[in-house]
């Protein structure tokens, strides 16, 4: 089994890719051993010394260093994701429903048409390059012109997170939709 690595814009985050699926649908994020409880994988890699955080996209497996470099690092953590893949053994112990996880969110009723059109744009035009630098972004709210955002993997505490939700993102919503007036983390 081969596994490509690639950096992220995040340099505490590398994006590990085993060439093939880690999930069907979703996404999966860890940060501490309670989060991680249902997955093997992600207990396993969140035991590494150094490491802090695990992110399973559909193709890709963000981890995130606390400490220590990914010199050191990463061989533990590519033996890690080998072993499991090459064991056969599920990603999750119980079958985790994606759409079980449900992030709650805010908006006004009136503004139903806005909110889809938001995430509509995050879907098509968004997400995908967020996943490709190791990441995800999830739609939050929408209140009085302000669109929220949650950042995760490799988005998370990166130092460009604000660069891009501030210039990339908030200037293609408010490009489309003029009810957008600012875009802020959540």
């Amino acid at each position: 089994m081969f596994i490509q690595t690639e950096p992220t814009p995040n340099p505490a985050t590398l994006k590990f890719l085993p060439g093939r699926v880690v999930m069907e649908q979703g996404v999966f994020e860890a940060q501490d051993e309670a989060a991680a409880a249902p997955s093997p994988l992600a207990r396993s890699l969140l035991s590494i010394p150094g490491v802090s955080g695990v992110f399973f996209g559909s193709d890709f497996i963000s981890v995130t260093k606390k400490s220590g470099d990914w010199a050191n690092l990463k061989p533990a953590v590519l033996g890690t994701i080998m072993e499991h893949f090459v064991a056969g053994v599920p990603l999750f112990e119980d079958t985790i429903d994606p759409d079980s996880v449900v992030t709650e969110e805010f908006f006004d009723p009136a503004d139903a048409e806005i909110v889809r059109t938001i995430k509509e744009l995050l879907e098509q035009r968004v997400r995908p390059a967020v996943a490709n630098d190791g990441g995800d972004i999830i739609f939050r709210g929408f209140r009085d012109g302000i669109v929220y955002l949650a950042m995760h993997g490799a988005c998370s505490g990166c130092p460009s997170s604000t660069a891009t939700l501030r210039f990339g993102i908030q200037n293609l919503l408010r490009h489309f939709i003029p009810e957008v007036l600012e875009v802020q983390p959540v």
